[in-house]
């Protein structure tokens, strides 16, 4: 072979190596990805009676094919119930407690016969008062027990309380009850958002505010529970106690009782730097609005 054809193959040889080079990188494995999701009307109300084909997933702008679906009921809930008892909260704990005893009986009451409860108290650290279970006698026990004393360490409650969950079949869910920010965790807030992102967790909050003007409020405390349940399909509610209260948990179960439960395997998805992979939505219909967790975690280039 000549000096010519020499460098010609070697000149086809870098041309090909440059243009894999600039190929996108895409995952090897595919992961399923499950989502839950909340279909509301114009007015707000919650849309029950979609089918697999009326929803489109994009995962970071690509359309995926939905592979597992269910609604409401079919898949059971995993919820994790944190209960705040730091000294803030010594006032209106009473009152607490009593509205969700009347959202556990609820709960229990109808739904997947496999729905089950667990129960973390916080205030300084975080205390397991029991681990999953359809028991109302051992969940009233425990809360009778709480007694509010000193600080708040939240995200280090959601932290602790949502490992549990990664391996649950069915639905999960992360209900904290709560006056307020976090005070003395050794987690921070991406921390906690991460944690519930890895458990397929949508995170809602009854928010009970000690103050209700504007001079005292915990307004940090308040954004960012909010952006803790945008992030994940869930809502804040911030009632005032008793009735109120009653209808913010007959809202949150009411939701968990229209919800649309879709998962993917993620494929054809290019590889960024960043982990964190967006997620987005829709219904066929304009007029419906599809509440959902805003990402997951997954791969990313190395």
């Amino acid at each position: 072979m000549g000096r010519f054809g020499t460098r010609a193959i070697a000149f086809a040889f870098l041309t090909l190596f440059a243009a894999r080079a600039e190929d996108p990188t895409f995952r090897v494995d595919v992961k399923l990805v499950r989502v839950l999701a909340t279909v509301k009307d114009n007015y707000g109300k919650p849309i029950g009676g979609l089918n697999r084909d009326d929803f489109m997933i994009y995962d970071n702008g690509v359309p995926q094919e939905i592979k597992v679906f269910a609604r409401q009921t079919e898949q059971p809930l995993s919820i994790t119930l944190l209960v705040d008892i730091s000294g803030s909260t010594a006032k209106d704990l009473r009152y607490e407690v009593d509205s969700v005893q009347r959202f556990l009986h609820a709960l229990f009451r109808e739904g997947n016969p496999d729905d089950a409860v667990s129960l973390y108290s916080f205030n300084w650290q975080v205390t397991v008062n029991t681990g999953f279970t359809r028991n109302l006698v051992t969940l009233t026990k425990e809360m009778k027990g709480f007694k509010a004393e000193a600080g708040t360490a939240l995200y280090d409650a959601i932290w602790e309380s949502t490992k549990p969950l990664r391996n649950r079949d069915g639905r999960h869910v992360v209900l904290v009850v709560t006056d307020g920010g976090d005070t003395v965790s050794a987690m921070r807030y991406q921390d906690a958002l991460r944690a519930l992102h890895l458990a397929d967790s949508v995170f809602y909050s009854i928010l009970v505010m000690p103050i209700t003007n504007d001079v005292g409020r915990n307004i940090g405390g308040e954004n960012a529970l909010t952006t803790l349940a945008q992030g994940t399909g869930g809502r804040v509610f911030m009632p005032a106690l008793g009735r109120d209260m009653d209808q913010a948990f007959d809202d949150i179960l009411r939701e968990l009782r229209t919800q649309y439960s879709l998962s993917y395997y993620s494929k054809n998805v290019p590889l960024t730097k960043d982990p964190f992979h967006k997620l987005v939505v829709k219904t066929k219909n304009p007029d419906l609005r599809v509440i959902c967790r805003n990402g997951y975690y997954g791969d990313s280039i190395r």
